[in-house]
């Protein structure tokens, strides 16, 4: 896990390789606890995802990604304008834009995490700045 998730907060996800992480887990996940063997014919069965989620009792990468990503948004959102790494998360670069579609935000990515939780009307900065609530 600690080289998997190496520098992840910085990362921005696409679901293409969110994808891809969940196949690598799944992946380690059936060489660790082996394939199972079927008793009526004798033949070795490899073990479907499900089974793998019920035997792996922690969180799954991508989830573990996500909720480091949002602790780390707010520590950085909570040491405020003074701090360099708040003002770059929070300025909008000038120039030209490269072509093609472009990647997603490390920001929206944590709206997007945001919404997942039920929380969409919360600004996080806010949020992160204020430790009462």
């Amino acid at each position: 896990m600690p080289v998997v998730l190496c520098e992840c907060i910085t990362w921005s996800l696409t679901l293409r390789e969110e994808h891809r992480l969940r196949g690598f887990e799944n992946k380690v996940l059936r060489r660790i606890f082996g394939p199972t063997r079927d008793e009526v014919t004798g033949e070795w069965i490899k073990r479907h995802n499900g089974e793998l989620n019920d035997l792996y009792s922690a969180s799954s990468i991508v989830q573990m990604i996500k909720s480091r990503r949002m602790r780390w948004a707010g520590h950085v959102a909570h040491k405020g304008e003074s701090s360099c790494v708040y003002r770059v998360l929070v300025r909008k670069p000038g120039g030209k834009r490269p072509l093609g579609i472009p990647r997603n935000k490390w920001e929206i990515n944590i709206q997007t995490y945001l919404q997942e939780l039920e929380c969409r009307e919360m600004d996080w900065i806010d949020l992160a700045q204020n430790r009462d609530r």
